[in-house]
Formats: structure tokens, C-alpha cells, sequence
């Protein structure tokens, strides 16, 4: 699974960078429903299981999110 190595590609220079007292906006979402979901998912009862261990107990929506990419980028 790529899903860790990538997170940490991003997060860990947004670390550093922090750490020099350079101003950083990083972002780091759990699952996102978008539509290759279903099919890279080889079960359907995963597709049907995912995002349920997050604190809304179902993933997060594109446009949930939108406005906290544009309030950061602004």
C-alpha cells in the first residue's frame, strides 16, 4: 500500500520547514470519497467499509474540503 509513504512525503518536509521558521500550510486528509474509489477496490464490502474509522464515521466529501484549500491558499 502507498498510502503511508506518501502521507510521510508530505508531512515530513512540511515538518522541517516548520521547524525553520518558515510558515507552511500543510494538509493531510483521511479518506476521501471520490469516484475511482469503487474501482480500486477489489471487494465491494471495502467500498462499502470505507472511511468508517474516522471520527464522522463515513469519508469525507471533495466539496467538504474545498473551502479549507481555499482559506489556506488565500
Amino acid at each position: 500500500m502507498l498510502y503511508a509513504p506518501t502521507k510521510a512525503a508530505l508531512v515530513s518536509p512540511t515538518k522541517v520547514l516548520a521547524k525553520k521558521q518558515i510558515r507552511v500550510n500543510g494538509v493531510a486528509p483521511g479518506p476521501v470519497w471520490t469516484p475511482l474509489i469503487p474501482s480500486t477496490m477489489p471487494k465491494k464490502k471495502k467500498v462499502k467499509e470505507f472511511g468508517r474509522n474516522t471520527a464522522f464515521e463515513r469519508p469525507a466529501q471533495p466539496a467538504e474540503m474545498a473551502p479549507i484549500f481555499v482559506f489556506l491558499a488565500s
